[in-house]
């Protein structure tokens, strides 16, 4: 193990730690259970599932740090000069689904890569970021994710928001429905530039503001009223989340093009979601008014 990889790992698996004890706390009920996993080519992970709480209905963080000989076609479709090396990738990712619809579903991930080649330096990068999945939109809500999102990239200097905003529109973008997944928030990849240390700097602040980002949503929302009607048009809503994470998203690819354990990549998956042929919200409702939230704009 190479001493980044050493220092990334030790960093993710204290990541993971506080994330999951905090998000227990959050939810004050259920408790995450934790699964340890081998893969056959090489590494391996730990998956904790939270399921039914009283907040959350299914959370899931996952830590893995996995290798192979060469290199999945996802992982070099953008990057054809590192097809053929052997590799090494580590990282954390959630997926939180609520049971209140007014409190909105949240991703994050945090993860490092190395493309190794015999006699010759490796390759490596960092990416990560997180985005909100809102059903009914508030504000002052999406106002202050950004917020924190933009704090934390302060320090790296302030074309680093700006850049990673647009590139997390553009990522988590469902070009087959033509809107955004959600109000985003940052989005990297590929990330080396200013070497080492200042990357990883960046990569651990990312992961550090999640919970500052997302934690005062749940406060604010997790009691307010809902019914039949505000459940069925979130069960309705996370059905393009299911859409993006299978038709879309480079790291659900990336997992099982790499061999990685198939109940830990679908685990950001909801557990209960509704497809409806031809839904259209009646005008002026609630339920219509997420439509003008779809849409890449600035919010602070």
């Amino acid at each position: 193990m190479s001493e980044a990889i050493s220092r990334l790992q030790t960093f993710l698996h204290a990541l993971q730690d506080d994330i999951c004890a905090q998000l227990e706390q959050a939810d004050g009920q259920a408790r995450f259970a934790e699964e340890t996993w081998q893969r056959a080519e090489g590494g391996g992970g730990r998956s904790r599932v939270l399921k039914q709480g009283a907040l959350f209905e299914q959370a899931g963080v996952g830590f893995s740090r996995v290798h192979g000989e060469r290199m999945p076609p996802s992982a070099t479709a953008h990057r054809p000069e590192l097809a053929g090396r052997s590799w090494s990738a580590l990282g954390v990712s959630l997926v939180l689904h609520p049971h209140n619809p007014y409190v909105p579903t949240t991703h994050m991930n945090v993860r490092y890569f190395e493309a190794h080649k015999p006699d010759a330096e490796p390759v490596w990068w960092f990416g990560g970021g997180f985005d909100l999945t809102p059903f009914y939109p508030v504000d002052e809500d999406v106002q202050h994710w950004h917020r924190v999102a933009r704090d934390a990239c302060a320090p790296y200097g302030a074309e680093v928001y700006p850049r990673y905003k647009r590139w997390c529109d553009e990522y988590f973008f469902l070009k087959h429905r033509n809107e955004t997944r959600g109000i985003g928030g940052i989005f990297f990849d590929d990330l080396n530039e200013g070497g080492f240390e200042r990357c990883f700097g960046l990569t651990q602040a990312v992961g550090r503001a999640f919970l500052d980002a997302y934690l005062p949503i749940v406060q604010r929302r997790r009691d307010t009223p809902y019914g039949e009607r505000e459940r069925e048009f979130q069960l309705y809503r996370r059905g393009r989340y299911v859409e993006f994470n299978l038709v879309w998203d480079r790291g659900t690819l990336f997992g099982l093009q790499s061999g990685g354990r198939t109940e830990s990549i679908l685990m950001s998956l909801p557990p209960r979601v509704r497809f409806e042929y031809g839904y259209q919200p009646e005008p002026g409702s609630a339920e219509a008014r997420l439509n003008d939230y779809l849409v890449a704009r600035e919010w602070i």
